[in-house]
C-alpha cells in the first residue's frame, strides 16, 4: 500500500467548531434513523444501501479531525443501543446491550481519526475497499460474543428480497455485508468528491480521482455481479418440487411452561391438541410445537394422551418442553414423535439465550429424524441467531429443520422472520417456525417465505413446503469463509494504518 502524494492542496475554508459539530452530530443522527428504519420490525430494505453515507460524511467531511470517530459513535452505537434493547427489553439486564453500543461508540471515537488520516495520506485510495473488508471483519468478531452474535447484521436488511440473499449460500452473510458497505462506502466517496469540491474544510491532498472512479466502478461491477447470481439462482429453483405439508401452531401464553403453574400444563396441553387437530384436518403430515410450551417432559408425563393424539392425526409432532428449575439440571429440549407413538431423538438447545438462561445439560447432539415425510430436524430458538447449528443439522442430513420459539411479541420475534430466512438459503433446507404468542413461519429453502402469522391468540399455521436439498458450497465446506477473508482484511489495514502512524510521528 503505497503513498499517493500530491501537490495540490485546496484552500481551506475556515469554519467554525461549533457549526462543524452541529452539522456532523445531525448527519450521524440521521444514519441513526436510516439504520433503525432498515432492520427489523420496519424492514425498508432500500435503506440499507445508503444508511451509513451520512454518517461517513459527518466523519471524514464536517467534523474536525480529532473528534471524526464521533459519527461511528452516534450513528452505529446509536442505533445498537436502540435495537438491542428493544430486542431484549429494558430490564435488569439492559446494561449490557447499553454497555456493548457504548463500547461499539467508544471504538469508533478512538479508531477514526487514525483511519481518516490513513485515507487522506493515501488520498482515499483504499476508502471503499478498506471500509467494505472492516465492516464483515467487526461482524465476524461480533459473532463470538454470545449475547448479540449474530443480531444487527447487515444482511437481516434483505430478508425479504431472495435476489439479494440467495448469493449467501456461496459467500455466507459477511459476503453480503461485505457488497453492501461496498456500495455504501462508494456512495460516500462520491459525496464526499462533491462536498470537497465546494467547501474544503481541512487541508489535504485532493482524493486520487482516477482510483476513486476504478473502486466505485468495481462497486458496481461486484454489485451487478451479486444480484446476477441472485436472480439467476431464483431463476433455477424448482417449480414443480414435492411437498409436504407442515403446521405451526401455538397456544398463547407467554410465559415459559416450566414457569407457569401446574394448572396450566393442562390448559396448554389442552390447545395445542386442539390446535393440532385443527392443522391436520387441513392436511398437516409435520405439526411443530413452541419452545417450552410444555412445563413437563411428555414421555414422562400425559405420555398416553400425546401418543393418542399423534395416531388420531397421523402427524409427526414435535414437541418443546422445559424440565428443571435449578440451573444445574436444566433442560429446554425438544423432542419428535411419530405418528405410530415412537419417540425419537432429544434435542437439547445448543446456544442458551443468554444472559437470562443457564446452560441446558442435554445441548451438543445434532440428531436427524428419518421419517416417511423426508430428513427433518430441529433447533432452539436462541439457535437461529447463530451459523453452526442449522450448518450441522444440514450435513447430518437434515433437508426440513423445525423451530420452537419463546419470544411472543418482542423485537427479537421480529428478527427471526430475517434470521431464518438466512439460514434457510445458506444451507439450502426449509424451515418451520412456532412461537408461544407470536410469529409462526414456513419459509422454503429459497428464503421465499410461503406463510407467516402474527398473534397472541393461539392458531395453527399450515402450508406446503418442499424439502430443500442442502447441496449449497456454503453448507458443505465453505461456511463464513467472507467473514474470514473480512478479518483478515481488518487486521492488514490496521497494521497498514499503525506502521503509517508511526512513519508519520518520526
Amino acid at each position: 500500500m503505497t503513498t499517493t502524494t500530491l501537490n495540490h492542496v485546496k484552500p481551506t475554508i475556515h469554519t467554525s467548531n461549533a457549526l462543524r459539530f452541529g452539522v456532523g452530530v445531525a448527519f450521524s443522527l440521521m444514519s441513526t434513523a436510516l439504520l433503525v428504519l432498515a432492520f427489523p420490525p420496519y424492514n425498508v430494505w432500500p435503506l440499507a444501501f445508503f444508511a451509513f453515507v451520512p454518517a461517513f460524511i459527518a466523519e471524514y467531511h464536517f467534523l474536525p479531525r480529532r473528534w471524526s470517530g464521533l459519527g461511528s459513535a452516534i450513528s452505529v452505537g446509536g442505533w445498537l443501543a436502540i435495537f438491542l434493547t428493544a430486542a431484549f427489553g429494558g430490564g435488569k439486564y439492559v446494561w449490557i446491550f447499553l454497555g456493548i453500543a457504548m463500547l461499539v461508540g467508544l471504538f469508533g471515537i478512538l479508531s477514526l481519526p487514525a483511519i481518516r488520516k490513513f485515507h487522506e495520506r493515501t488520498a482515499f485510495r483504499w476508502f471503499i475497499l478498506q471500509g467494505a473488508l472492516d465492516y464483515a471483519g467487526l461482524e465476524m468478531i461480533r459473532s463470538f460474543v454470545p449475547p448479540i452474535n449474530t443480531h444487527a447484521f447487515m444482511a437481516q436488511t434483505m430478508y425479504s428480497q431472495p435476489w439479494m440473499v440467495l448469493p449467501i449460500s456461496i459467500f455466507s452473510i459477511y459476503g453480503l455485508t461485505f457488497v453492501l458497505m461496498l456500495v455504501n462506502f462508494a456512495l460516500a466517496q462520491g459525496a464526499l468528491i462533491v462536498l470537497d469540491n465546494k467547501w474544503h474544510l481541512d487541508e489535504r491532498p485532493d482524493m486520487d480521482k482516477r482510483s476513486v472512479v476504478r473502486w466505485m466502478t468495481t462497486a458496481a461491477v461486484v454489485f451487478a455481479l451479486w444480484v446476477g447470481v441472485g436472480l439467476i439462482t431464483l431463476a433455477g429453483a424448482p417449480k414443480d418440487a414435492p411437498t409436504i405439508r407442515v403446521a405451526a401452531v401455538q397456544h398463547g401464553f407467554a410465559q415459559a411452561g416450566h414457569l407457569d403453574t401446574p394448572e396450566s400444563q393442562t390448559q396448554r396441553l389442552q390447545i395445542l391438541s386442539e390446535q393440532t387437530r385443527l392443522a391436520a384436518g387441513q392436511g398437516a403430515r409435520l405439526v411443530l410445537w413452541p419452545e417450552l410450551g410444555l412445563g413437563f417432559d411428555p414421555q414422562v408425563e400425559h405420555t398416553a394422551e400425546i401418543k393418542a393424539l399423534a395416531a388420531e392425526t397421523n402427524a409427526y409432532i414435535l414437541i418443546g418442553y422445559g424440565v428443571g428449575r435449578d440451573a444445574s439440571k436444566w433442560r429446554n429440549e425438544a423432542v419428535m414423535l411419530t405418528p405410530s407413538g415412537e419417540f425419537l431423538a432429544v434435542y437439547g438447545k445448543t446456544h442458551a439465550t443468554s444472559p437470562t438462561e443457564p446452560p441446558i445439560i442435554t445441548s451438543g447432539a445434532f440428531p436427524v429424524y428419518d421419517t416417511t415425510l423426508g430428513p427433518l430436524a430441529t433447533l432452539i430458538c436462541n439457535d437461529i441467531n447463530y451459523t453452526d447449528v442449522s450448518r450441522t443439522l444440514t450435513r447430518n442430513g437434515a433437508r426440513l429443520i423445525t423451530m420452537p420459539a419463546l419470544e411472543a411479541t418482542s423485537v427479537a420475534g421480529w428478527e427471526q422472520r430475517s434470521q431464518i430466512v438466512l439460514r434457510a438459503v445458506e444451507n439450502r433446507v426449509a424451515f418451520v417456525k412456532a412461537d408461544t404468542a407470536g410469529i409462526g413461519m414456513i419459509v422454503d429453502p429459497y428464503g421465499r417465505i410461503v406463510a407467516q402469522k402474527n398473534s397472541t391468540e393461539p392458531y395453527a399455521l399450515v402450508a406446503d413446503v418442499p424439502l430443500g436439498t442442502g447441496d449449497t458450497l456454503y453448507s458443505k465446506s465453505l461456511g463464513d469463509w467472507m467473514g474470514w477473508v473480512g478479518l483478515a482484511g481488518l487486521v492488514v489495514f490496521n497494521v497498514a494504518i499503525n506502521k503509517k502512524q508511526k512513519g508519520v510521528s518520526k
